[in-house]
């Protein structure tokens, strides 16, 4: 029987070299992966997962030239403007991981707006990772420990990992099942690392924006033929 991971985790890699390929400036890419966004959203609706977690900006990308970090607000901004209304009649749940203190005050507010709007919907649940890095989740979840342990909120010796990972941006998601990473490019880029731990990888050599329902149907059949045994011997 075919196997649907319920949650699925998405490196979305290739605008700029799409972009560069066809003669165009790097925006251009950007925005021909707003359109790979809206098609996957459709397909991963129609394959019943659950949970989709897209990596839509790291913390590593404050790196790029002003002018391509401020392309990506902007399509971040026009997004949720544009889609907000569709994305809650389709019954998608919109949330963010991330640290929002360095995103520009209008875009953190369109955020919130998002979440609280369309916080009883469940028909998919959409994470955008935005200003995300997991080795700062980590160090964050880590202080945050430290922090209650020193106010005498929790003991030292109670912390084990349910605790720890309740402290994560995704407490309150269910871990990756499957992660998919497209340009063929093959590493994991300080994406979900704690989350991820025992996820199945895919990866595909389709630049973001030519990514389609049957690149995710791929991605799918391929999870659904490994064994997932998390450490214990298989069965065959």
């Amino acid at each position: 029987m075919r196997k649907i991971p319920r949650h699925i985790a998405i490196i979305m890699d290739g605008n700029g070299r799409w972009a560069k390929a066809r003669g165009l400036p790097r925006p251009m890419g950007h925005r021909a992966g707003m359109e790979a966004v809206r098609r996957l959203l459709e397909a991963a609706g129609a394959e019943g997962v659950k949970y989709l977690t897209l990596y839509s900006f790291s913390s590593e990308n404050w790196r790029r030239p002003a002018s391509e970090v401020g392309e990506l607000m902007r399509l971040l901004r026009h997004y949720l403007r544009s889609e907000l209304a569709n994305l809650h009649k389709e019954g998608i749940r919109i949330r963010a991981i991330g640290d929002r203190s360095q995103l520009p005050p209008d875009i953190v507010e369109m955020i919130e707006g998002a979440e609280v709007l369309t916080k009883d919907n469940a028909r998919l649940n959409l994470t955008l990772a935005l200003n995300y890095g997991g080795r700062q989740e980590i160090v964050a979840s880590a202080r945050h420990l430290a922090e209650a342990a020193c106010q005498g909120k929790l003991k030292p010796d109670a912390i084990d990992e349910h605790i720890f990972e309740s402290f994560l941006f995704t407490g309150n998601l269910p871990d990756p099942d499957l992660v998919i990473r497209t340009s063929g490019e093959k590493r994991i880029s300080n994406f979900l690392l704690w989350q991820s731990a025992y996820a199945e990888y895919v990866f595909l050599d389709v630049l973001w924006p030519d990514f389609s329902a049957e690149h995710l149907t791929q991605a799918i059949d391929e999870f659904s033929r490994r064994d997932r045994r998390y450490g214990a011997s298989g069965s065959k």
